[in-house]
């Protein structure tokens, strides 16, 4: 129970798994953190997607860098709730829905089965969006034919049947650099003021329109922490493992809180640049309400030129592209640890993308191309609702000493843990009620 398990079984393709990453205890620091180093990105990328994008330009541009601090504090729940369900992975050998049907009846596993189910797809409603967004700001396509397109997005996922992990990581990685470069390029271009930027690191709320910062900062959080990433996480960590020597579980756990801990804070600096970049090219501009990123790409074309607004389109279409991936990977871990059912990943890609397209096109089409905005905020409200039903089964059981052994969640990360499950689980009902 409290060992490593002895045959790490990666959910991308279950039947063309190519194995787990052995380490040597032996080998210095830095090998063993190179040869660790993965399974935080696939987690990463989730953090990136067109849902964040489209909350975090909201906000900046509605309240400039007020709700910075969101995103700041957002970033460092992800990373303590991401480290508890790796943990729970390497530690019981079991990802977190393996472990949850394992603990709960069979209404309680359809129940949360349901719940990430519905997680995964609002999260695919943001990616057809973000995508089809991406096709018409770089070639011009209609909205809705853009939405019809990223139905062959399941090609890239037949496209990397049996290449293994070590191959769709090093494609993730590729995306996440894009990403990060075209930000980076573009906060280059315009005129920040970065004494109010690190203002914004305070907490504070705004003095109008109150509402909507709660929405927004909901959105912010669902679109942070993703009820699906857990999941994901506390399976695919299990595709490394260190053997060899005493303490080689300790060794695996605290290369995983490393890999954890670097790639959210490249998904959280992602993020704040996002927001970051919309309080300087919009709200100080006085473009108050952009909602849109259509409109957001419009309008930083004449505020920062043609090459912002080309590196924002490409990446737009890099972060939908990423997150796709390990959605597919999260469905494959969700179907096989509730249900015990297993399917090609083309058609675990297929049942996704289809659900999401109904949502994402039927909006389009019912209120026009303005719907897109709307629809990726309440997307990520969505996800924020989700979060509590995979967050309690993950607090108890990583708190567990039974399960758990002396690897259980220590004291304080139990608090914090359980802190932030009340508050999210508050401001939820606040938002329903209100």
């Amino acid at each position: 129970m409290f060992s490593l398990p002895t045959t790490a079984t990666a959910p991308f393709c279950p039947a063309e798994v190519n194995g787990s990453i052995r380490i040597d205890a032996r080998a210095s620091f830095s090998q063993r953190l190179r040869r660790f180093a993965g399974p935080g990105l696939l987690v990463a990328v989730g953090y990136m997607d067109p849902g964040n994008w489209a909350t975090d330009i909201e906000a900046g541009s509605r309240f400039g860098y007020q709700l910075l601090w969101v995103v700041m504090l957002s970033g460092i729940a992800a990373m303590l709730l991401q480290m508890l369900a790796a943990g729970l992975g390497l530690v019981t050998g079991m990802d977190l829905a393996q472990a949850s049907a394992a603990r709960y009846g069979r209404a309680g596993r359809l129940l949360h089965w349901l719940s990430a189910e519905v997680s995964i797809v609002a999260c695919d409603v943001a990616e057809v969006l973000g995508c089809a967004l991406a096709f018409k700001l770089l070639f011009g396509v209609p909205l809705l034919w853009g939405v019809a397109l990223t139905a062959f997005d399941t090609l890239i996922v037949l496209g990397l049947k049996g290449r293994g992990f070590r191959q769709l990581e090093a494609i993730v990685l590729g995306l996440i650099a894009t990403i990060t470069l075209c930000f980076l390029a573009q906060l280059a271009l315009l005129d920040t003021h970065w004494p109010a930027v690190a203002a914004g690191l305070a907490p504070s709320l705004p003095a109008h329109d109150m509402d909507k910062a709660v929405v927004l900062a909901l959105g912010i959080v669902g679109a942070t922490i993703m009820p699906h990433n857990l999941y994901l996480h506390s399976s695919v960590v299990q595709t490394r493992r260190v053997e060899g020597g005493d303490g080689a579980l300790r060794q695996t756990l605290l290369l995983c809180r490393i890999d954890t801990i670097a790639s959210l804070l490249l998904a959280m600096l992602v993020n704040g640049a996002i927001l970051v970049l919309a309080g300087s090219a919009f709200h100080a501009a006085g473009h108050t309400a952009v909602a849109d990123i259509a409109d957001a790409h419009e309008l930083i074309r004449p505020l920062a030129g043609s090459l912002a607004a080309l590196l924002f389109g490409v990446a737009l279409l890099a972060a939908g592209q990423s997150a796709t991936l390990t959605g597919t990977v999260a469905g494959q871990v969700i179907m096989d640890g509730f249900l015990k059912i297993r399917i090609p990943c083309y058609q675990r890609r297929l049942i996704t993308r289809a659900l999401a397209l109904l949502p994402a096109a039927g909006g389009i089409g019912w209120w026009g191309e303005s719907a897109v905005g709307p629809l990726l905020v309440w997307s990520q409200v969505v996800l924020s609702l989700q979060l509590p039903l995979a967050m309690w089964p993950l607090l108890r059981m990583t708190g567990d000493r039974a399960l758990m052994g002396a690897h259980a969640a220590l004291r304080w990360v139990v608090v914090c843990g359980w802190g932030l499950f009340w508050l999210i689980l508050a401001a939820n009902c606040a938002l329903l009620l209100g």
